[in-house]
């Protein structure tokens, strides 16, 4: 079930249906990485160089090494941060896009069903921010977990697994669910929903495809609920059978 999701959403990631998606997408993702790097560039700037303007003038002899070794370090460390920031940033932007990908994979995958329903744009936004801001949080951890050798790559796929997996299978369910009936539905499959968030994880962790991870990660969800509401409708039908027997 998981891996036919995540082929089948593979599949479809560069074909012309997606390309007007596919091209929306990675341009909002790619501004909002730019801009987040700016932005982090800039609190460098006012948090850590006054600290470092203050200890040169003591130290002329080596000032302009300990200038060098600084600006390598807040490299590395800006690097870092924008690298665990892409998980919340992609979640962000899938919010914003996800009935857009949902609609096209609807469209050419399941065109005898029914369609999903577009969710209302103000809810779709507040729920995409409130996952943003836990996202951060969790990956937040995740970074204090890498001065730990053996756990730190562990965390970053059991952080991200679970939430990506848990926010992207919601938002393919809720087109088709009440807001609590998507979650029950995702508790009730948790174990399934917690592996394809893995797969979704590893995705985001190949640099330049972890770019187009809202598109795949969207796309694999919708494929994902589709099997998991056909197994619920597969279940319910002997218990029908037999309460009209009854």
């Amino acid at each position: 079930m998981i891996f036919d999701a995540a082929r089948a959403a593979a599949a479809r990631l560069f074909t012309p249906e997606f390309r007007a998606v596919f091209l929306k997408t990675l341009g909002i993702t790619l501004l909002a990485l730019a801009a987040l790097w700016i932005g982090l560039y800039k609190l460098f700037d006012l948090l850590a160089l006054p600290w470092i303007d203050a200890l040169l003038p003591g130290f002329p002899a080596w000032a302009g090494w300990l200038g060098l070794i600084a600006a390598i370090f807040a490299g590395i460390g800006l690097a870092l941060a924008l690298a665990l920031l892409i998980a919340p940033v992609t979640a962000l932007v899938a919010g914003l896009f996800l009935d857009d990908i949902a609609e096209v994979v609807e469209r050419t995958d399941y065109p005898a069903d029914p369609p999903g329903r577009a969710l209302p744009i103000w809810p779709a936004t507040i729920m995409a921010l409130k996952f943003f801001g836990v996202v951060v949080v969790a990956n937040l951890f995740a970074l204090l977990l890498l001065l730990v050798p053996g756990i730190n790559i562990g965390a970053f796929f059991l952080v991200n697994g679970y939430l990506l997996g848990r926010e992207f299978f919601e938002f393919a369910a809720m087109r088709f669910r009440p807001e609590a009936e998507a979650r029950a539905l995702r508790r009730k499959y948790a174990g399934t929903v917690f592996l394809a968030g893995l797969v979704v994880a590893a995705f985001l962790a190949v640099p330049l495809l972890n770019l187009v991870t809202p598109l795949f990660a969207a796309a694999m969800m919708v494929h994902l609920h589709k099997a998991v509401s056909a197994r619920e409708l597969s279940l319910a039908r002997p218990e029908r059978v037999t309460a009209r027997a009854g």
